[in-house]
């Protein structure tokens, strides 16, 4: 099973291992393209700052994220893991999961994609960075697209006869898109919130709260040790944790499944 995440804009700070070790990060085939991209972003960060902002995407209060960029070799490094905040993490609670009997399904199950990184596992130790998936990166253009191509051979060598359960927002979902011997063993979770008009069941499709319930699913098939291997078993182990689930088939050939998952409104 591979669990595809998308990165938190929140981050901690500061960090408390060693200055970052790019040898040291999982996949070592996206080395050249990471380097590359953290060239890039140096070079945007060391222009004025309210330049660099603009291209970032940062708002004023944000603008302490261009310096932190700009300390992306020498900063003191979190793995993962600790990195990350916000709903979604909070609820996943991964460094809990790291320290239990789920260790090794976790470092090996959970891909979190990242604008910087392409994609870290839960061990991998970088320094606070800002760079959302969605920014146009001179000279390298959007960096969905430049992940794309290179993120697209590695991911489906891993997901070879895995369940792959995806998990990321669309920004980043735009870096790798599963072929469609992939894509048949895929399940895109989206959630939906039920609420009960003048006795008529109505549903739709929430944001915010849907990072709380994607986080609380990957949760659940973690902390469980859960290991299914088609997009079936998913929904029956995620029903079996209690959770309300269905199972779409993809709409067109060759596409993924859509796992809903159902909340009261």
């Amino acid at each position: 099973m591979l669990i595809l995440l998308p990165p938190s804009e929140g981050k901690a700070f500061p960090g408390d291992g060693p200055a970052l070790d790019p040898a040291s990060l999982s996949l070592p085939e996206l080395a050249d393209a990471r380097e590359s991209v953290m060239t890039a972003l140096e070079k945007v960060c060391a222009r004025p700052l309210e330049e660099a902002r603009t291209v970032l995407g940062l708002t004023p209060r944000q603008a302490a994220a261009v310096q932190r960029n700009r300390e992306l070799r020498t900063a003191a490094t979190l793995r993962a893991a600790d990195l990350y905040t916000g709903v979604l993490y909070d609820v996943l609670r991964l460094p809990e999961l790291l320290a239990g009997p789920s260790a090794a399904l976790v470092a090996e199950s959970v891909l979190v994609f990242s604008g910087l990184w392409g994609v870290l596992r839960p061990v991998d130790a970088v320094p606070p960075y800002r760079l959302a998936m969605n920014v146009s990166l001179p000279p390298l253009g959007p960096l969905g697209a430049f992940w794309r191509p290179r993120l697209t051979e590695t991911l489906t060598t891993l997901a070879e006869g895995r369940l792959v359960v995806d998990c990321r927002s669309t920004a980043y979902a735009t870096a790798f898109r599963p072929g469609p011997g992939v894509a048949a063993r895929t399940a895109t979770v989206r959630v939906l919130r039920q609420t009960v008009v003048d006795g008529v069941p109505r549903r739709s499709a929430v944001s915010h709260l849907a990072k709380a319930v994607r986080g609380a699913v990957a949760h659940s098939l973690l902390a469980a040790g859960a290991t299914p291997r088609t997009p079936g078993e998913l929904a029956t182990v995620l029903a079996d944790l209690g959770h309300r689930v269905e199972l779409t088939a993809p709409a067109r050939g060759g596409g993924p499944h859509v796992l809903n998952v159902i909340v009261p409104g």
